[in-house]
């Protein structure tokens, strides 16, 4: 297998929504798995699929402008203004995206512990094998973490001194594959972090992860009318208040 290592694109919330879900569905190399790091065009929040709007809006900062949009995987609410964002498509058929989301979840985040810590970040997964924490403030009964670096999960990448949540993610799988969005909060990380370092060990860990090659590859051509349309969907206020 081939991971695919595309370039990095700036978008804004929206667009870059609407370009990890054409990953997933419409990617032109049948079989490969991949993976690409992006970055916002303005300050923006995400928040998972299940996420009730109300409760969202509830938990944003006051008096700031910034970008908001639905996610298509599920997970809490993302504050993207300090964090290193990335998306990986791991096709249908591939063991990773046949076994269970809590395996799959594992799996990606010891890839990704492994190059934190190789750039000297002391970190830990958070065991299955501890208790669940109490919700946070504010979180929905029986839901997702409603914030997320508030509190870490099972499988979350934490500090290993300080406890703080580094690294958290969200996941989607349909018949096309599984959609992984994950997202590492930077001043819990590091200061003087080589992130373009990291990111190049990172895509190497999860082609070993994969049991794949990871490639350089040019972003694809997607249909512009299906690309614009998925971002007039995702920034419409039907995808955004449906819950």
């Amino acid at each position: 297998m081939i991971l695919d290592v595309l370039p990095e694109r700036t978008g804004g919330a929206a667009e870059n929504m609407a370009a990890d879900f054409l990953l997933l569905q419409r990617y032109p190399r049948t079989g490969a798995a991949r993976y690409r790091h992006y970055g916002w065009r303005s300050p923006a929040f995400t928040f998972g699929y299940s996420q009730k709007i109300s409760y969202v809006r509830g938990q944003l900062p006051l008096g700031e402008t910034f970008d908001l949009c639905r996610r298509p995987t599920g997970g809490g609410l993302v504050d993207h203004r300090e964090d290193w964002t990335y998306a990986l498509v791991i096709p249908r058929g591939h063991l990773l995206e046949e076994v269970r989301a809590t395996q799959s979840y594992c799996a990606i985040h010891e890839a990704l512990a492994g190059s934190l810590s190789a750039a000297g970040v002391p970190v830990s997964l958070k065991p299955a094998s501890k208790p669940a924490s109490k919700p946070a403030a504010g979180a929905e009964p029986g839901g997702p973490a409603g914030v997320c670096f508030e509190r870490a999960e099972i499988f979350d990448i934490v500090h290993a001194v300080t406890g703080a949540k580094i690294a958290g993610g969200a996941q989607k799988r349909n018949k096309r594959g599984l959609l992984f969005q994950g997202s590492v909060w930077k001043p819990a990380a590091a200061d003087n972090l080589d992130w373009d370092g990291f990111g190049e060990d990172f895509a190497a860990r999860l082609a070993d992860a994969l049991g794949a090659q990871a490639s350089p590859c040019p972003w694809p051509e997607f249909n512009e009318d299906e690309a614009n349309g998925l971002v007039e969907r995702y920034s419409s206020p039907e995808w955004m208040e449906f819950r």
